[in-house]
């Protein structure tokens, strides 16, 4: 009897919005490990399809530091602001089975809403029917129907009510953005992705992924989302929280920190071993079932803290 199941397809998807840092380290090297443990592919992805958002040089200078921290990815990179056409196919084929329609309401009006009626955030469906008399298309959403359960291969079954805890999400933005929801999917089906392994911050999105995938015909990967590394108050690493590029550390250092922090116990002798050495006893001793099963955490502290910048 031979498996049916399609070989592992996995990637990595940074958005352009600053430097690599330590959070992205981990997420890249978790899809990365996991991928390469199963044999299988790892492609990247940059998900630039916010124009706004994505800062000049950005990209390259992500590229540029995976490979110098010794990443191999198994195809040219994937560029989401070169695949408009393949959104607005999608688009296209949700608006013709009727399963989006347009919205005219503003941020102003959406607060007003739910501050009325129980303070969530939550879209009221003020223009599922038909748009008000007089007002025009400012935005698309997608009609949020049914329950979505999935089990996660690290955090454990999920479920989430999309009419109740979500609401019709946007897929086409004001400004004549495709929204990250729909992009996601489109490019996860068209790369024939099988795995999608990234931070727990991104596990709220995936119920409204699966929506999407459903809706328009598309297998659905399995999730496993790794624990969010946070600062001292709290906060995920990011651009606006002012988090050290990972690109100012040693790269042997930081990876043992990575893996420290997915619960892989690195030994003590890979504080003296080269980068090659490292990644091969990562790769050897990958385990998807030590990584810790919480959503955010501190970076780690003591013998394998990320090492100070330039060190």
């Amino acid at each position: 009897m031979t498996d049916a199941s399609p070989p592992y397809r996995g990637r990595f998807a940074p958005s352009p919005t600053g430097p690599l840092h330590f959070g992205s380290l981990v997420a890249a090297a978790g899809s990365f490990l996991d991928a390469r443990a199963q044999h299988g592919r790892w492609l990247l992805r940059i998900e630039d399809v916010d124009a706004p958002r994505s800062v000049p040089g950005a990209a390259a200078d992500i590229l540029a530091t995976l490979a110098r921290f010794g990443f191999e990815w198994d195809d040219e990179p994937v560029w989401q602001s070169r695949r408009g056409d393949a959104y607005v196919a999608a688009f296209e084929r949700l608006r013709a089975a009727g399963h989006i329609f347009a919205c005219a309401c503003s941020r102003r009006e959406m607060a007003d809403s739910a501050l009325a009626r129980d303070g969530s955030r939550i879209y009221p469906g003020t223009c599922r029917n038909g748009l008000p008399p007089g007002r025009s298309a400012r935005a698309w959403r997608v009609r949020a129907e049914g329950r979505i359960a999935f089990e996660d291969q690290i955090q454990g079954p999920q479920t989430e009510d999309l009419d109740r805890e979500v609401g019709d999400f946007v897929v086409l933005r004001a400004d004549g953005q495709f929204a990250y929801q729909l992009a996601v999917v489109v490019d996860d089906a068209a790369a024939g992705i099988t795995h999608v392994v990234r931070g727990a911050d991104l596990i709220g999105s995936t119920g409204r992924q699966i929506h999407l995938q459903h809706l328009l015909g598309h297998a659905t990967p399995v999730y496993a989302h790794l624990p969010v590394v946070v600062n001292a108050a709290g906060e995920k690493l990011s651009k606006q929280t002012l988090a050290t590029p990972v690109g100012d550390h040693a790269p042997e250092a930081a990876l043992l920190a990575a893996l420290a922090f997915l619960g892989q116990n690195p030994p003590h002798a890979l504080t003296r071993a080269s980068l090659r050495d490292v990644w091969r006893w990562a790769m050897e001793h990958w385990s998807r079932a030590r990584v810790p099963r919480r959503l955010q955490a501190p970076a780690p502290v003591g013998e394998f803290a990320l090492p100070g910048p330039g060190t």
